[in-house]
């Protein structure tokens, strides 16, 4: 039996998103403008079978397949959208799931941090995977749960504002993002982000 954790579809990556995803991801590099779905599924250890599953039904490309000792997680794309949603379609016929049977995204944290002091930059900076925080910019930060919604409330934030992405952390126990940017920007930001999480889905 497994647990269908996250189903998240993203119709557009974002260039910065694609850009991160080729620092992190260690299997087929997506490219801005694809479209992306990932997979979050309990025990971990069965994405493996769900690759198997959407790579030999479809035209998908592997980004990531991360597999943890609770959680495993599957990111897929293609150029075009119907591809993507095709694979999924698979994936979750192979379970005996539909979308709505994910858990429902539940906002752990959502803070915005301003006019950031050059010492604490240089902490954020030390750990980060894309853009770098220079003093004087804000922060944002999101924590959610189950871990792979914070690709899509990155993606999200990114269509709407001119910031910068710095970290996202999409599988394990919590998912995380951290943003940069002028106070402007991340106003415009934090508010999207928080209502991409607004998916349907059960009590977890």
């Amino acid at each position: 039996m497994i647990d269908l954790r996250s189903y998240v579809f993203l119709d557009s990556l974002q260039p910065q998103h694609a850009a991160f995803l080729g620092t992190v991801a260690k299997g087929f590099l997506p490219t801005r403008y694809q479209a992306s779905l990932f997979i979050e599924v309990s025990p971990g250890i069965a994405v493996n079978r769900l690759t198997d599953i959407a790579v030999k039904s479809t035209g998908v490309k592997p980004g990531m397949q991360i597999v943890e000792r609770l959680y495993g997680l599957l990111e897929i794309h293609h150029d075009t959208q119907a591809e993507v949603r095709r694979a999924g379609e698979a994936i979750l016929a192979e379970m005996g799931k539909k979308e709505n049977d994910r858990i429902k995204p539940k906002l752990l944290t959502s803070q915005v941090i301003r006019h950031l002091d050059d010492r604490q930059t240089q902490l954020i900076n030390r750990v980060r995977h894309g853009h770098m925080i220079v003093a004087g910019q804000s922060l944002y930060v999101l924590e959610c749960t189950p871990a792979a919604n914070a690709a899509l409330a990155a993606n999200e934030a990114e269509k709407a504002a001119n910031i910068h992405v710095l970290e996202i952390t999409s599988f394990g126990s919590f998912g995380r993002l951290y943003l940069a940017g002028r106070d402007r920007d991340i106003d415009v930001a934090w508010p999207v982000a928080e209502k991409a999480l607004e998916l349907e889905g059960r009590a977890e």
